[in-house]
């Protein structure tokens, strides 16, 4: 009995043997088979990169990479028609190009133009189709607060704060429908800005935009709060949902100082007598560029003995803006130009009645000289009650963002 147990137990083990050599011949058949499937449906494709540089065009990335003229015709047709693509930019887009094989030509087109966007051009029988892909952002919000010390103009406190020079320009175009930077400016006054960071991969690629303003000014608190609208458009609004830009900025040129306010009794320094200065004048230095306080439309462009070059802007039906002493005229600005604010339409010069370089900017409203500085300025946007409501909701967000933050500063917020 024992010697027949053990030939049952050889029987067995040659079974098993043979079947696992079966089985191992089926796995690796099973994979052969795989492999040559993925290399036949291309999906183990050949990929390139390159990043665009100086004097590289379409034309030529295209040729080098086998494309025929006709191809390249389409291609560059298809990318301007339906992805606005008419050129390339040196040191930043990156191209990928993907085929089947080394040998294979192209199949696909990938043209990275930023990294939020991707454009991507995929053959299929022949025939050339465009995608323009959206890359989320990851969104980060960042707090900075920080105190103007004796001497410092409010763009030496923001560096020292730690403010981007970017957010900072945008915050300075923001404040000035609200403040003069020359003479609102106190030792002692605190201010905070709340903005985006943009990351991709967990990688910071750029600033954002500016998503909330408090400003400590001599009138009182001054806030901002930015808010999109259901129909996508995007405006600043105060605390209660009002808006916060104007129809007319108070100060033209950033970081321009007042040289001489508006005065009904003002010692002229070329004339030598006292005559009303109606107007703000705004020392800078020849060739500084003039942006146009508001949207609206040249009335007048020419000279006279006082203003020298001057251009006069009406804006609405109540408000003119009048700018002086121009050493120049913008480029294609003349009169009957329909302009936009913060366009720039001429340049800071000394003409006419002035002892140096600076720009003499009046406002008129409804016909009277009113000083740019104090005068009430209407409001371009204020919220509907519906939207007023959504605002708040948003806005008090915002504020537990800064409340987080300001006591963790080395934090981000995501909203």
């Amino acid at each position: 009995m024992k010697k027949s147990k053990n030939i049952i137990n050889a029987n067995c083990l040659a079974q098993i043997i043979v079947l696992v050599a079966i089985l191992f011949a089926t796995i690796a058949a099973s994979l052969l088979i795989t492999k040559h499937g993925r290399e036949t449906l291309g999906l183990q494709e050949c990929t390139s990169q390159i990043t665009v540089s100086n004097g590289d065009t379409l034309t030529k990335l295209l040729t080098e990479q086998g494309f025929s003229l006709q191809d390249i015709d389409t291609i560059s047709k298809i990318l301007k028609s339906e992805a606005g693509v008419s050129g390339l930019r040196a040191n930043s887009d990156k191209i990928i190009f993907s085929r089947r094989a080394d040998d294979a030509p192209v199949t696909k087109i990938v043209l990275i133009p930023g990294p939020w966007q991707q454009i991507e051009l995929t053959c299929n029988e022949g025939q050339w189709i465009v995608k323009k892909i959206d890359i989320e952002k990851d969104e980060r919000l960042i707090y900075k607060n920080g105190e103007i010390k004796d001497g410092d103009s409010f763009y030496i406190a923001g560096m020292r704060a730690g403010i981007p020079e970017g957010i900072l320009i945008d915050v300075y175009d923001l404040l000035a429908f609200e403040m003069d930077f020359e003479r609102d400016i106190r030792a002692g006054q605190n201010f905070s800005v709340l903005y985006e960071e943009n990351y991709a991969s967990g990688e910071k690629v750029a600033n954002g935009r500016v998503v909330a303003i408090s400003f400590q000014a001599l009138r009182g608190e001054v806030k901002m709060y930015r808010f999109r609208k259901p129909d996508g458009s995007i405006g600043y609004y105060d605390e209660d949902g009002n808006g916060a830009i104007k129809s007319l900025k108070r100060t033209p040129i950033n970081n321009a100082r007042v040289s001489s306010s508006f005065s009904m009794h003002r010692l002229h320094p070329v004339l030598g007598f006292t005559r009303k200065h109606l107007g703000v004048d705004f020392r800078a230095g020849t060739g500084t560029p003039i942006p146009s306080a508001g949207g609206g439309r040249v009335v007048a462009r020419g000279y006279n003995n006082g203003h020298g070059n001057f251009i006069r802007i009406r804006h609405n039906g109540s408000y003119e803006t009048l700018y002086g002493h121009m050493s120049r005229f913008a480029k294609g600005v003349g009169v009957g130009t329909s302009v936009r604010q913060g366009q720039i339409i001429g340049y800071v010069g000394s003409t006419g009645l002035a002892t140096g370089p600076h720009l003499h900017y009046e406002v008129i409203k409804n016909g009277m000289h009113v000083n740019p500085m104090t005068v009430k300025l209407p409001a371009i946007d204020n919220l509907s009650p519906s939207n007023k409501a959504k605002f708040i909701e948003i806005r008090k967000l915002i504020d537990s963002a800064i409340t987080v933050l300001l006591k963790k500063p080395d934090l981000f917020v995501q909203l």
